[in-house]
């Protein structure tokens, strides 16, 4: 039975990669190998992959089988074209030097189309980016507003509430405050003055009746 160029897996759970190896098809799965390969790793994006591509080039060589999951991945690092190539070199269509010109330009091309694909997953990631920050932006200041006109409403029912008290405490000093007196007149007519300095006349007439009357009776 020929060898065959397959997965094994590896990881933990929900976060599984895989090993990329030669094994004999009637290994299990996970079970002996011949020679690694590389490494495959679905979870980032775009996939990571770790491939020594002498080595599967040599091995598709000597005839290994490839699963669907590895051919992908060796197409997609040029391991199938090469081999393609250089099995037009050994049939005479062309020479090494041209394989290696056609080699180079499709690896080129495809270095590209990687890095265009990296950017767009860069530009749409920036661009969620930035939604998020403006959305949790407008529920910060929503928020914000919110518990502003909670404080404002809340000063205002207070304030509303200690108007009652104020005004009891106004009217309470009212009453306990004392009437002022009347200023006298700033001026007091010259009438009034001679009256308070004039002496009290004594009464001359009334103590000499009081006399007569005394002689009489003696």
């Amino acid at each position: 039975m020929p060898a065959k160029i397959r997965l094994q897996r590896q990881g933990r759970k929900f976060q599984a990669i895989y090993s990329i190896v030669v094994a004999d098809s009637r290994a299990p799965r996970d079970g002996k190998f011949i020679e690694s390969l590389g490494q495959y790793n679905p979870n980032s994006n775009p996939a990571t992959i770790v491939l020594d591509f002498n080595k599967a080039l040599e091995w598709l060589q000597k005839g290994a089988q490839p699963t669907d999951t590895c051919r992908a991945i060796l197409s997609y690092k040029g391991v199938l074209y090469k081999k393609h190539l250089l099995d037009g070199v050994r049939k005479g269509a062309f020479d090494e030097a041209e394989a290696e010109k056609r080699f180079q330009a499709w690896m080129t091309e495809k270095e590209q189309k990687v890095q265009a694909k990296m950017d767009q997953i860069k530009s749409t990631k920036d661009s969620l980016d930035k939604t998020r920050m403006e959305e949790e932006t407008k529920i910060k200041e929503a928020r914000t507003a919110e518990i502003a006109k909670k404080r404002s409403d809340l000063i205002a029912a207070e304030e509303a509430a200690s108007a009652p008290a104020v005004e009891e405490a106004a009217e309470e000093v009212a009453e306990e405050a004392p009437v002022a007196e009347e200023p006298k007149a700033a001026t007091e007519g010259p009438e009034a003055k001679a009256e308070e300095q004039a002496p009290v006349a004594e009464e001359p007439k009334a103590e000499a009746g009081k006399e007569e009357a005394k002689k009489e009776d003696k």
